[in-house]
């Protein structure tokens, strides 16, 4: 997988973060507000668990393609979506852009 998603609206995270999917199942999670998170992921049936500090959730895909990536987190509290592109996209919103 590989690949570098910037979010470009949530539900309750920050546009412009950055959400690093890398193929052996590391999970990085960064802004330019603050220090990476580092965690995993890993498929699970049609959608995937993701690890962050420790915590483990299960993860929808609403939908995936090439140009966009939305998922929902069942983290504690009230779903949360996150809506993702490419990070090197240029025709990603402006607010998506760091």
């Amino acid at each position: 997988m590989n690949r570098v998603w910037r979010v470009a609206a949530s539900s309750a995270v920050a546009e412009g973060q950055l959400y690093v999917f890398l193929s052996e199942g590391t999970l990085v999670i960064a802004s330019a507000t603050g220090t990476p998170l580092l965690g995993r992921w890993r498929r699970a049936g049609a959608g995937l668990t993701m690890v962050e500090e420790g915590r483990s959730y299960a993860v929808d895909i609403v939908s995936l393609t090439a140009a966009a990536f939305h998922i929902r987190s069942h983290n504690p509290g009230q779903p949360v979506d996150i809506q993702l592109v490419p990070a090197d996209d240029p025709d990603a919103p402006a607010a998506a852009r760091p």
